[in-house]
């Protein structure tokens, strides 16, 4: 099972990123988001989306990260994405090991006690990114592409791929 924790959001920055992290979250193949921050849109948008596109996908607002991080300790891998940490090419054979993995995204800065609770701090780049493009970068890699052989239950609509444009099932009858 692999779940994510959002940290922070900057009051600066449009809404869409935090539902871009839930979609690609959701999309490649993890069960679960944790917010830091109350974004009650974000989790009607993925009932909508759970709804149409299938799956059982959660989202859920949290208070207290800490106690959220020691309670997964018991059971989970922590993985702390940053720029700072460890190569993702010298880590993510390691980590791919484990059946249980929790994510920890941030945005521009984590407090400093994630780098200390992390098992591990993978680094995605040294360079500027963005939380979207960790998530996204890292889960691909420790999944190695199967995330994109899931089919989700109960979808009215799925979309499949085709060389020459749009192949689309309507399963008009799921509700």
């Amino acid at each position: 099972m692999i779940e994510v924790l959002q940290i922070g959001q900057r009051l600066v920055r449009d809404d869409r990123v935090a539902t871009h992290i839930v979609l690609v979250a959701r999309a490649f193949n993890t069960s679960k988001i944790y917010m830091h921050e109350n974004n009650h849109d974000i989790k009607n948008t993925m009932q909508k989306i759970n709804s149409t596109w299938g799956g059982n996908f959660e989202v859920e607002f949290i208070k207290d990260w800490k106690k959220l991080i020691k309670d997964k300790r018991k059971s989970y891998k922590i993985i702390h994405l940053t720029m700072y940490g460890e190569n993702i090419n010298c880590v993510y054979y390691k980590i791919k090991k484990h059946n249980n993995i929790f994510i920890i995204i941030g945005s521009s800065k984590v407090p400093r006690e994630i780098y200390n609770i992390a098992d591990y701090n993978v680094a995605i780049g040294n360079q500027p990114h963005s939380e979207i493009s960790a998530l996204a970068v890292f889960l691909d890699r420790i999944q190695r592409g199967k995330q994109f052989l899931r089919r989700f239950h109960n979808a009215k609509i799925e979309i499949i791929p085709d060389k020459n444009g749009k192949n689309i099932i309507n399963n008009k009858n799921i509700d």
